[in-house]
């Protein structure tokens, strides 16, 4: 309809508030005294799940606006996909949007333009809270006149087409009620359910859309049948919701698909009479009663009692059979602790077969063996790779635990090819014999998602981590340590794309599964501390990064060591947050303590040590040591350009600080050929609309200046003010 800003309102009350300045063109008396009517009926609404409308008015320019309660939130489908909401978990939250709709119903007010975005999703004390914004605002900006009927995809005058009900699309339906918004929320809950909308405007053109919907014949495909249509994106809505395909597909069949079916009967008589009603339904179906939106019959509520009343159905049944059964479970039982005994005895003759290949690979630290040699961890590496490939060949099981383990130390060691091909070995010979589904495919999806991440391959490592989590959820259940593991890397991965309110959240998360699931003093713990804090930094929240790094190095410190490598990422990191808020000199002492740390852990050729030390290159740039930054920047960028991918854009981040430090030396040639290529690297990998992005031209903007260009500057100053 316009654009919104965050305003700050200084009286009769000091607030911020959500400012709406309408698009130009609309007759502003006519529109004002219309939503002046209209301001009234909504202020006598006051229900927590409303965003309030706060005052309305019109510009110097006489451009009309509207104040209205500030709500930070996400919209109510991307809040349960970014959570991974079940589905018990969606309908819950869409019975409290049910519960503020039934409250303007009751006040005699009408939305006309529910939507995912008209819906956001905040969270107050811990709980999330659907708040309905927009309340009035399509009534107020409807048709200027009756013979004058506008349809648009944004939502602008009666509501955006694709969630609209057939009586708002019909261009003589004047007689519009509240089951217009009952229609509305039946496609949302819909799209909450099985991730895309019953039917596409754009798939068959507005008008033709607009046509079959005002006719009754649209025919949208229940929500069952809906998944069955979605043979590519299929699997990813069902991770989305906690779930696989097939009991996805289960849930939805039956009683959701007569709940949503009746919300968006074409027909408003046969559809709920009220959002309550809508509600209630849903409430019946999480509590295993009948519906109403079904037709009864003796089956169905036979079977509704059993799910009610499992435990004394089952204990009936079991009373019954309790002879009978006895002697079998007592043979299932022998045959089971055999089995177990058998399956212990493997585990015991594994654990002896790996601890005598590893002691033997090992031996070479003797000196009897190793004649005088000192062999590197990485010589012992390539020695045992060599071996396990022989000598473990008809024992699958035994050699790809090995291989796993030195897969992930190569990985560890910044050795990422070595890594990739022994991972990858693992994979095909572990879904080949265990099966793809099962936790140890996880565990090297999880090691390969984790290299694929560290090389700035992001979209592959959501490829990997995400179906990590499916394996080890479907296998473990929700509440798990290599679940919180997985949800962990996923989260470091959501920050790595620069989507920080997702990595937020996921880290939320994960740091409240850690203390169900973790000792106290488990390094993953800290590791998760530090990567919220990361998050906060990125959002220039300053104080919270400082205090939750500083609690993380803490325990790092009590816990590792104070020479252990997750110590030096953390001071690290300390020392990043001071450099992002001007304190350079106390940025260095932490760079300098963490720099040796990592070196000796991880080795000079590792992307960790080269972080830190295009840290230090930064910090000495910033206080005037050319010399210093010019050494340092080189240093790290040869380390990342040998061991990242090309297109990895932590090469990017190097790049940009040298084409700085040549600015500020005025070699202005050099600086433009750097950050040329800087940003190309970041506009590739991360997108032409990222922050980093935002940098890199800001940046090349100073510098064009700097050399008299500064038509040129101003072009890219334009589009870094529009990233920013």
């Amino acid at each position: 309809m316009g654009v919104v800003y965050e305003a700050e309102e200084t009286a009769p009350v000091r607030r911020r508030v959500a400012l709406k300045l309408v698009r130009e063109g609309l007759d502003t008396r006519e529109v004002l005294a219309r939503f002046d009517a209209e301001r009234r009926a909504l202020a006598v609404m006051n229900h927590p799940g409303i965003a309030k409308v706060l005052h309305a008015g019109s510009t110097e320019t006489g451009q009309p606006y509207f104040a209205m309660e500030l709500v930070h939130g996400l919209p109510i489908t991307t809040y349960c996909d970014s959570r991974r909401l079940t589905l018990r978990e969606r309908l819950r939250l869409f019975i409290a949007t049910c519960e503020a709709v039934q409250h303007a119903h009751q006040k005699g007010v009408i939305h006309r333009d529910i939507k995912p975005s008209n819906v956001l999703v905040t969270d107050e004390d811990g709980h999330a809270q659907p708040k309905v914004i927009d309340f009035g605002i399509a009534k107020a900006l409807g048709p200027l006149s009756p013979d004058l009927t506008m349809f648009t995809m944004s939502g602008m005058a009666i509501g955006t087409v694709a969630y609209m009900s057939p009586e708002q699309a019909d261009p003589a339906g004047i007689d519009v009620d509240t089951r217009a918004d009952l229609y509305s929320m039946g496609v949302l809950l819909y799209e909450l359910l099985v991730g895309h909308l019953p039917l596409d405007p754009s798939a068959v053109g507005l008008y033709a859309f607009l046509a079959h919907l005002v006719s009754g014949n649209a025919n949208p495909p229940s929500p069952s049948l809906g998944m069955v249509t979605l043979e590519r994106e299929r699997e990813l809505i069902a991770q989305l919701r906690g779930t696989n395909v097939r009991h996805l597909r289960r849930d939805l069949r039956g009683d959701l698909d007569w709940i949503v079916m009746k919300a968006m009967h074409p027909d408003r008589t046969h559809r709920y009479e009220t959002a309550n009603a809508f509600a209630a339904d849903i409430r019946r179906h999480l509590a295993d009663e009948p519906i109403m939106a079904r037709p009864p019959s003796t089956r169905y509520r036979v079977g509704k009692f059993v799910k009610r009343h499992r435990f004394g159905v089952l204990a009936s049944t079991a009373i019954a059979v309790t002879v009978v059964t006895s002697a079998i479970v007592a043979t299932v039982g022998l045959v089971r602790a055999t089995k177990a005994e058998q399956r212990a005895a493997q585990e015991a003759l594994a654990a002896r077969e790996v601890t005598s290949f590893l002691v033997d690979l090992f031996r070479v630290s003797d000196p009897g063996e190793a004649r005088g040699n000192t062999l590197t961890a990485r010589e012992i590496l390539e020695r045992g790779t060599r071996r396990v490939s022989t000598e473990l060949a008809g024992q699958p099981e035994l050699q790809t635990r090995i291989m796993q383990t030195m897969g992930t130390v190569h990985l560890a060691l910044g050795q990422f090819e070595p890594a990739r091909t022994l991972l990858n070995e693992v994979l095909q010979v572990r879904e080949r014999e265990v099966g793809p589904d099962d936790p140890l495919v996880g565990e090297t999806l999880e090691a390969l998602g984790t290299l694929a991440s560290s090389r700035g391959e992001h979209d592959e490592a959501d490829r990997y981590f995400q179906r990590a989590l499916s394996i080890r959820q479907a296998a473990f259940g929700p509440e798990q340590v290599d679940v919180a593991t997985t949800l962990s890397s996923i989260a470091a991965l959501r920050w790595r794309q620069g989507r920080a309110a997702e990595a937020e959240s996921l880290y939320r998360r994960v740091l409240v599964l850690d203390a169900k699931v973790r000792r106290p003093d488990d390094t993953r713990i800290a590791r998760d501390m530090r990567g919220l804090a990361a998050v906060y930094l990125s959002q220039k929240r300053y104080v919270e990064a400082e205090s939750v790094w500083k609690a993380t190095l803490a325990l790092q410190e009590r816990t590792l060591g104070s020479d252990h490598p997750d110590v030096g990422s953390t001071l690290n990191n300390l020392g990043g947050l001071y450099w992002m808020t001007g304190r350079f000199a106390d940025a260095l002492p932490y760079y300098r303590r963490a720099r040796p740390i990592l070196e000796e852990a991880l080795g000079p050729q590792h992307p960790s040590t080269a972080s830190v030390i295009n840290n230090m290159a930064e910090v000495h740039w910033k206080l005037r040591q050319y010399r210093e930054a010019d050494s340092l920047f080189r240093q790290a960028l040869i380390v990342k350009e040998r061991v990242l991918a090309a297109e990895n854009p932590s090469i990017a981040i190097t790049l940009n600080g040298l084409a700085g430090l040549r600015c500020d030396e005025g070699r202005y040639a050099e600086s433009e050929q750097l950050y040329k290529r800087a940003l190309r690297l970041r506009e590739k990998a991360l997108g032409t609309q990222h922050t980093d992005v935002g940098e890199t031209l800001r940046d090349y903007a100073v510098m064009l200046k700097r050399a008299g260009r500064a038509g040129e500057a101003a072009l890219l100053e334009t589009r870094a003010s529009a990233i920013r």
